[in-house]
């Protein structure tokens, strides 16, 4: 992650900015009080906290972790033609 000072972030605000969502890299700007705070985009944030949901959510990681094993064993799930269809609305 860079790290820019928040002098130089009030300076160039609309080019980080835009950096942060066209690059989807956040951006660190630090304070001369030593606080610090992250840019990023509204995008790049929502996706890491459907992330952390997943990651705390102890249901879900055993599901994710029981279809790696079946799908190693070679015994992932196929759906049917007929599901197939219902799925892609067709």
């Amino acid at each position: 992650m860079d790290t820019v000072s928040v002098n130089q972030f009030r300076d160039k605000l609309k080019t980080f900015v835009d950096q942060a969502i066209s690059n989807h890299t956040p951006l660190k700007v630090t304070r001369r009080a030593g606080e610090a705070f992250v840019v990023m985009s509204a995008d790049d944030w929502e996706r890491e906290q459907e992330t952390l949901y997943v990651l705390q959510n102890s249901s879900l990681m055993q599901q994710i972790a029981e279809s790696a094993q079946t799908h190693t064993r070679g015994q992932d799930y196929s759906p049917s033609s007929e599901e197939m269809d219902e799925i892609t609305g067709i």
